[in-house]
């Protein structure tokens, strides 16, 4: 039958044959027997699509007839019926593996709908998702032509996220190719926004600014610190919103959100550039001119963010945050463990931050990477490879240890990053650095429309290399691309996540503020 095959074991089938013919009706085909030895018969003879159980059975309980068939058939969807409603039934039938529980009398209907949410349940999530996005597609669309601030460009990112995220169940590619498109021309829309906008926030012209990585730990995090609990930071390096949102469910076995924000990363949204920013509460050329040991530049020797602990400390002293704190940063396996076998010495601080290096080192070896590449084959798929490294990272048990001593979270991130896929053209010299999003130098050529032009860095707090360094970001998806053996550099670079210029995967990133449960 074009709905499905249904088994219905029963030692009282006889008396729901109604119920059968108003299965038959709808389009199913249903075998029937009335003990459970005939019923696994039957499952080796013909394939079907769902199982009706009766509990109580002469010969092999539904119990024991549910063991079975689970062993051969473990993902065949099982409905438990009963006439009982004692609790110690219904944990085994629940401990097994059952996909729904039902408690006689059971009417037609009833029957149907526990059939169409095992079977159907994709498609019709699907069908209502599909349209929920075309309803709102209208709205989205009106929203990103409007002349939005700050705020409302966070809150249509936001909406845009939860539909990518919703139409991962649908199976119409045309809705979601659709999501993909409005999505690229919310970006083209941002992208003239922040260039309209950056310098005036930066420079403190307008009232109207977003908190930026340099204002985050001052508006957001030191407040928090007048509390008797404590506070643990913890950032995840090179964390999109999205991806957030899908390691959220994971936090939330052993913590309550409480505030789901979004702050906006400053240009260039590199770890070098963000990251400083954000512990010293300072812009980067500010940082070179206050305290120039701390600060490394683009053409110097040496790590550009070996001092973000020494910066945190300056940036603490400055707001008279006299308070015992750490800072603690993990780039590798071995690091995460050591911390969390170390995880107790961190207790007597009022204060603790964790720098986690995983999702940066993911987007790289995404492009260079070949079985990387292959895994996270698009968004949807480098989320859940995310989601997996997460569950399986001894970042989840030093989360589930912080939760256990009621330590209160705050999750966020230095940048984001951006699915690039159209080549920008740009010459420069061998001083140049090699970031794809964004380039810094003295003698660049390029097309003034395809790019945001900073031509004194000054403007924007950003460091001279010298006194003719200009700085230019791409938009949007595009990246930069040399004309000296182009085809192979952009066939290499296209579709890989890269960081440094301006979209609104880079720049509007995720503070979260938890409190255990």
């Amino acid at each position: 039958m074009e709905n499905g095959v249904i088994l219905w074991a029963d030692d009282e089938i006889d008396l729901l044959k109604p119920h059968i013919r108003f299965l038959k009706e709808k389009g199913y085909e249903v075998l029937t027997t009335n003990n459970g030895d005939e019923a696994i018969d039957l499952l080796k003879q013909q394939p079907v699509d769902i199982v009706f159980l009766d509990e109580q059975m002469p010969g092999l309980s539904g119990i024991e007839t549910l063991s079975i068939i689970k062993a051969s058939y473990p993902n065949l969807p099982v409905v438990m019926i009963t006439k009982s409603e004692e609790e110690h039934i219904m944990e085994d039938a629940i401990g097994s593996n059952i996909s729904d529980y039902l408690i006689k009398p059971v009417n037609p209907k009833q029957i149907l709908l526990s059939v169409k949410k095992n079977l159907e349940n994709k498609r019709l999530i699907s069908e209502k998702t599909t349209f929920a996005y075309q309803q709102q597609f209208r709205n989205i669309g009106m929203e990103i032509s409007g002349r939005l601030n700050h705020e409302e460009w966070a809150e249509v990112y936001k909406k845009l996220v939860y539909w990518e995220l919703e139409l991962e169940k649908s199976q119409d590619q045309g809705i979601v190719d659709v999501m993909r498109m409005q999505k690229e021309e919310a970006n083209h829309v941002f992208s003239k926004f922040v260039e309209n906008n950056y310098y005036e926030w930066v420079n403190g012209k307008t009232e109207n600014k977003p908190v930026q990585s340099h204002t985050l730990l001052r508006e957001k995090v030191f407040p928090l610190l007048a509390n008797d609990q404590n506070l643990f930071l913890i950032l995840i390096d090179n964390m999109r919103y999205d991806q957030w949102k899908v390691l959220q469910p994971v936090f939330e076995q052993f913590y309550r959100v409480e505030r789901d924000e979004t702050y906006y990363a400053i240009l260039p949204t590199t770890t070098q550039y963000a990251r400083n920013t954000l512990f010293a509460g300072l812009l980067p050329s500010e940082i070179e001119k206050k305290y120039p040991k701390y600060w490394v530049n683009e053409d110097e020797e040496g790590t550009k963010n070996q001092f973000e602990g020494e910066l945190l400390g300056e940036n603490m002293k400055r707001h008279g945050k006299s308070i015992p704190y750490s800072y603690t940063k993990v780039l590798n396996l071995a690091a995460g463990r050591k911390l969390a076998e170390t995880l107790p010495n961190l207790m007597g601080n009022k204060f603790n931050v964790i720098v986690y290096n995983f999702v940066d080192m993911l987007s790289h070896a995404r492009t260079e990477m070949e079985v990387i590449r292959e895994l996270a084959d698009d968004e949807a798929a480098y989320r859940s490879l995310t989601v997996s490294w997460f569950e399986h990272s001894p970042l989840f048990d030093i989360i589930r240890l912080l939760a256990e001593k009621k330590a209160n979270l705050i999750i966020t991130t230095d940048h984001g990053s951006v699915r690039v896929s159209n080549p920008v053209k740009i010459i420069g010299d061998r001083n140049t650095n090699t970031n794809l999003r964004y380039k810094i130098g003295r003698s660049l050529n390029y097309d003034k429309k395809e790019v945001y032009e900073v031509r004194n860095p000054g403007d924007i707090f950003l460091p001279r290399t010298n006194m003719s360094s200009s700085y230019v970001f791409c938009r949007r998806d595009d990246f930069f691309a040399y004309p000296n053996n182009y085809n192979y550099y952009v066939n290499y670079y296209r579709n890989t996540f890269q960081h440094g210029g301006i979209s609104m995967e880079e720049m509007i990133v995720p503070v979260a503020f938890l409190k255990a449960k």
